[in-house]
């Protein structure tokens, strides 16, 4: 049984909240408890073992796309202004 309980000692709980919380609000928390649990316990396996990024969804850029940076020299050959007085 989860968490080592066993039928008999189950069903004053369930009757507790059968009286408690009435037999229309019963089955809605516990569809919301088990939503709970499963999204827990997802998130709890992604933590272990998260995804692979995607790479197939990452367009390379073309070779031709990419600019070409002046070289270094080019750069220190190229005259500086002259600063305005």
């Amino acid at each position: 049984m989860p968490f080592g309980f066993h039928w008999y000692e189950l069903v004053p709980l369930v009757v507790l909240a059968l009286l408690f919380f009435g037999p229309k609000r019963l089955p809605e928390m516990g569809s919301a408890i088990g939503k709970t649990i499963k999204e827990f316990q997802r998130s709890m396996r992604e933590i272990r073992e998260p995804e692979p990024e995607p790479t197939a969804a990452i367009p390379s850029a073309p070779a031709q796309a990419t600019p070409e940076l002046p070289s270094a020299s080019a750069v220190a050959s190229t005259p500086a202004e002259a600063p305005k007085e």
